[in-house]
């Protein structure tokens, strides 16, 4: 077979067949794509346009209030407004847009051109309101992401100017206002060691708060205090709408009924806000009248707890210095975050709950519990304080030892000491040579060697020292409860005689937070009955009504519950435990109040009406910021002020701790200010009171 062309030139027949072949190869490609695209994967395309047109949409929910316990407002939810323009209904016309542009930017103080969209790092850290970009290359960022979502401009401009904006909107097509809601902290700083604040959902916590339908570039959870610690009961849960969209993403219909969101949970706090403006102005007062007599400021750092021992409820939470969350409301600014990073201070540190620092002479009446309970001492036995005593040091029982010296802190100023002193005087005049002999025992005055490390810090940590409180925030720390095996396992060496003694006092390896001390006093003062502390007076719904109820929770009762571990003459446990006698908590209790009747706090109680009952606490310290000074000196160390104090006596029913970094003497800078607070305490009891009974 041939064919013939129009030159007469014949065609090979191997070249057609080769084309007809190449045509009916495509053909038969093309039919089976489309019957595999339409029949064999047709499911699986089907559901991949279903994808494209069917979206769900989270539907923002309201955050929960926060209030205090007498329903004033710490954390609520207010209107931003923010300027936002959509860049697929704006006029085709580019001239039209501009001229919106260039209005708009008058109105706004945003350039219309400024920055560069070439930039690699500017368009990768492009965040809508938080950038440098004018508005032409915002929009063109919307645009290049999705046309039809509205971008923000400008966000929480002044409700004047947008309201100005607002009445454009019918002639700048494409421009609108959106209200969106921020965190609003009324009062600020007063109360923001405690409220906290918010940030961005986080790149790890992100598929987790995904799934629960958040979306991480709009809503954000608790960074810090009990925005952080009741995030999920304040969230509450997002609304759900599943829409169909067109191929720019605009939405065009519901497909589903929505669902609503859920409001967060509303709770009311323990915290008297009046009483921690009280224990904070205090704390600040008393720092500063002090600061001014001095060639330059010492005291700048120290914190405040004001609890009911009955109940657990946390009526004051000062950590100074704190830092204002009202800034961290929008966006954290990275140059403040940082600069409270920097700061030594630590203000982003809750100092009432998170710092551990020696305890000193508050710790002592751990000793005292436990030296009655154990039959070490009777009250009435007199122990010679002569103001110094020398031990041996040993490390081991073969050890020959080294004398080392003990003094009270009489011996420093007077060169002598308290004399004879029996049980109640011991502790009002908190003296260290008593506690010494007690703790570790002396020759035949006390023998046997006294309570014992193993022996005090069963009692320590029965009376809450060593552990978290469980307070309602996080960060919260544990202090240090040291024995033998705890140095042996931190510090690599053997426990030493004399590490009993200063542990006694509440000084070496002893650590504790203010709140810990605040829980022990708080134990003593409610006859051994230990009330877990609480932030959390009761959870309500966005209707007001009581979802969740206060109800305190008793940890241990100390006096019935078998907490001290006995052990055998060896110091080996003997699987046995004890309680603790009522009598021994009551004689603790007396010889607090002979501290404010005559003894260490007597001065700074002269004249408080209420009756009340306390312990002051000097504890020397040598920390890294201590070193960094070069005040660290043998003899000579600098020391922290602590002051725990309860009132009414007869019927305890609020306890404060005071402590002030570098603060000097207890009684000097601490006990003032627990004093304030329970004046101030008793005067709104009376105002509150005088309300109730008002016609």
């Amino acid at each position: 077979m041939s064919f013939v062309g129009s030159n007469n030139k014949k065609v090979d027949s191997w070249r057609v067949f080769l084309f007809f072949g190449i045509m009916i190869a495509v053909v038969l490609f093309y039919v089976y794509r489309l019957f595999s695209m339409q029949v064999l994967e047709g499911d699986n395309y089907l559901a991949a346009a279903e994808g494209n047109r069917v979206k769900e949409l989270s539907v923002q929910t309201q955050r929960g209030i926060i209030y205090d316990r007498n329903g004033f407002v710490l954390a609520r939810n207010v209107a931003a407004y923010n300027i936002v323009i959509t860049p697929a209904l704006l006029p085709e016309d580019e001239g039209s847009t501009q001229k919106i542009y260039r209005e708009l930017s008058k109105i706004i103080g945003l350039p219309v051109n400024q920055g560069d969209i070439e930039d690699e790092e500017t368009v990768r850290n492009f965040t809508p309101c938080f950038n440098d970009l004018g508005i032409a290359e915002i929009v063109y960022m919307g645009t290049t992401n999705a046309p039809f979502r509205p971008i923000q401009v400008s966000c929480d401009v002044d409700p004047e100017i947008a309201m100005i904006v607002r009445e454009k909107v019918s002639v700048w097509p494409g421009v609108d206002i959106e209200v969106e809601p921020v965190r609003e902290y009324p009062t600020g700083q007063l109360t923001s060691e405690i409220i906290g604040f918010l940030g961005p959902i986080s790149a790890v916590e992100a598929d987790y708060y995904e799934e629960l339908g958040f979306v991480t570039e709009r809503d954000k959870v608790g960074y810090s205090g009990i925005e952080a610690s009741m995030n999920e009961e304040l969230m509450g849960l997002s609304g759900k709408r599943t829409v169909e969209v067109d191929g720019a993403g605009q939405v065009i219909r519901d497909l589903e009924l929505p669902i609503a969101p859920v409001p967060g949970t509303n709770i009311r706090l323990t915290i008297d806000t009046r009483l921690q403006s009280a224990a904070k102005t205090a704390l600040i007062n008393e720092m500063e009248f002090w600061n001014r007599r001095l060639p330059e400021p010492q005291f700048n750092n120290g914190a405040v707890i004001a609890m009911d021992p009955r109940t657990g409820e946390i009526l004051a939470l000062v950590s100074y210095p704190t830092f204002e969350n009202n800034r961290m409301a929008r966006v954290i600014p990275g140059y403040y975050y940082n600069q409270l990073q920097e700061d030594p201070q630590k203000p982003l540190l809750n100092h009432a709950i998170s710092a551990e620092h020696p305890p000193g002479s508050v710790y002592k009446m751990a000793a005292a519990i436990g030296a009655l309970n154990e039959g070490v001492v009777p009250t009435d036995k007199k122990l010679f304080d002569p103001g110094k005593i020398t031990i041996v040091q040993k490390f081991t029982p073969n050890d020959p030892g080294v004398p080392i010296d003990f003094v009270c802190y009489t011996y420093k100023d007077t060169g002598a000491g308290h004399g004879d002193v029996n049980f109640f005087e011991g502790v009002a005049l908190s003296c260290d040579v008593y506690f010494y002999k007690i703790g570790g025992g002396y020759l035949d005055e006390v023998p046997d060697g006294g309570l014992g490390v193993l022996r005090l810090a069963e009692y320590a940590k029965a009376l809450g020292y060593g552990s978290e409180t469980g307070i309602e925030l996080f960060g919260e720390g544990d202090g240090i409860v040291p024995t033998p095996a705890w140095k042996r396992r931190n510090v690599g060496e053997n426990w030493s005689t004399g590490d009993t003694y200063i542990a006694t006092i509440g000084q070496g390896y002893v650590l504790a937070t203010p709140i810990q001390v605040l829980l022990s006093f708080a134990t003593i003062a409610n006859d051994g009955k230990q009330m877990k502390p609480t932030l959390i007076y009761e959870q309500l719904d966005n209707e007001g009504n009581v979802v969740v109820p206060f109800s305190p929770t008793m940890t241990k009762d100390i006096t019935q519950d078998k907490v001290i571990q006995i052990f055998d003459e060896d110091g080996l446990p003997t699987g046995e435990y004890k309680s603790v006698d009522p009598w021994a908590i009551e004689m603790a209790q007396e010889g607090m109040r002979l501290a404010v009747l005559d003894g260490t706090a007597t001065n700074v109680m002269d004249g408080f009406t209420i009756s009340n009952a306390g312990k002051t606490g000097t504890a020397e310290y040598c920390d890294n910021v201590a070193q960094e000074k070069g005040i660290c000196e043998r003899g000579a160390w600098p020391s922290h002020a602590w002051y725990a104090g309860y009132a009414p006596y007869e019927d305890p029913e609020i306890v404060v701790v005071t402590f002030v970094y570098n603060g000097k003497e207890g009684a000097t800078l601490a006990a003032p200010v627990v004093r304030k607070v329970m004046e101030s305490y008793f005067e709104l009891k009376a105002i509150d009171a005088g309300l109730e009974t008002a016609p």
